[in-house]
């Protein structure tokens, strides 16, 4: 019975010392710590990328593969990292941020300019580029439209703009009512309702709807020349890959293999591969996203 009762007491015992060193952050056999979310994708060997149809920031190309500046550029990081496998995944631009929240996605990556409300839902990487806005109109720009407050200042103007996109604030902030903007799912629904009639312009970063304009060719559609760049918080635009709010340290790892690509030049490389420049579209070395989320630039 003593014997019995002797097992009975050294089995429990050693329950609870295993249930003591069961949590995520257990010593592994080298004596470091396991369980990390990068450790769990360098163990997988993939990383799962959330991305939006928004070329050239990431898109998905006619091989169906993911493509565009800032999927190079997390490609690139994640190499660095021991990750070479992104398992992409296609969603609406505003359904991004929900996506990484519910866990659907490691990281996204579609050049998702960082702004204070976003810092509040998602962690961001460092900037990886800049850009400013664009304005489509339909051929001969019937309404003269070139500038933001141009569009507020004729109130049957109406502009087609992607679901989620910050030119829905930017819009709002300078002058334009509520009533004047119709929401599509990505940048190709706004050149449609444009095409159609349906609006009379439509807006997005220069270098997407310049892009997709091209694409399109066609004889309905007229690309803003000279557009007057709105004077509004968040213009120019900082583009960066954006990470659960609980993965900072896998974002911190990112960040730190993004600023040594960007010291050794192949930032600056991947961007001008994708159509960017870098005099225009490369971040200043004071730019971080931490002033950014808090409202200083």
């Amino acid at each position: 019975m003593k014997k019995l009762l002797l097992m009975l007491v050294l089995g429990l015992t050693m329950f609870a010392l295993a249930a003591c060193g069961s949590d995520d952050s257990a010593s592994g056999e080298d004596g470091e710590s396991s369980g990390s979310k990068l450790d769990e994708l360098k163990e997988a060997g993939t990383v799962t990328i959330g991305f939006a149809n928004e070329k050239p920031y990431a898109y998905e190309g006619e091989d169906g593969e993911l493509k565009g500046a800032a999927v190079d550029i997390a490609a690139a990081v994640f190499k660095e990292l021991g990750v070479e496998n992104m398992d992409s995944k296609l969603a609406d631009f505003g359904q991004l941020i929900p996506g990484l929240k519910a866990g659907q996605f490691d990281v996204i990556t579609a050049g998702m300019a960082i702004n204070p409300d976003r810092c509040e839902n998602a962690a961001f990487g460092e900037p990886e580029m800049k850009y400013g806005e664009g304005l489509i109109v339909q051929k001969g720009n019937p309404l003269n439209l070139k500038s933001y407050t141009d569009i507020a200042d004729n109130p049957d103007a109406t502009v087609s703009v992607m679901a989620g996109a910050t030119e829905n604030e930017f819009l709002k902030s300078e002058g334009v009512s509520e009533d004047q903007i119709t929401n599509a799912d990505d940048i190709p629904a706004t050149l449609s309702a444009v095409e159609s009639g349906r609006a009379d312009a439509t807006t997005g970063t220069e270098m997407t709807i310049k892009m997709a304009y091209e694409s399109l060719n066609s004889d309905k559609l007229e690309f803003v020349e000279g557009f007057e760049q709105p004077d509004v918080e968040g213009v120019p635009s900082y583009g960066a890959a954006a990470f659960h709010l609980d993965n900072t340290e896998l974002r911190d790892a990112y960040n730190e293999k993004l600023a040594e690509l960007k010291e050794d030049g192949t930032v600056a490389e991947l961007l001008e591969k994708n159509g960017f420049s870098e005099q225009n579209n490369m971040v200043e070395a004071d730019i971080t996203t931490e002033k950014i989320c808090n409202g200083d630039i």
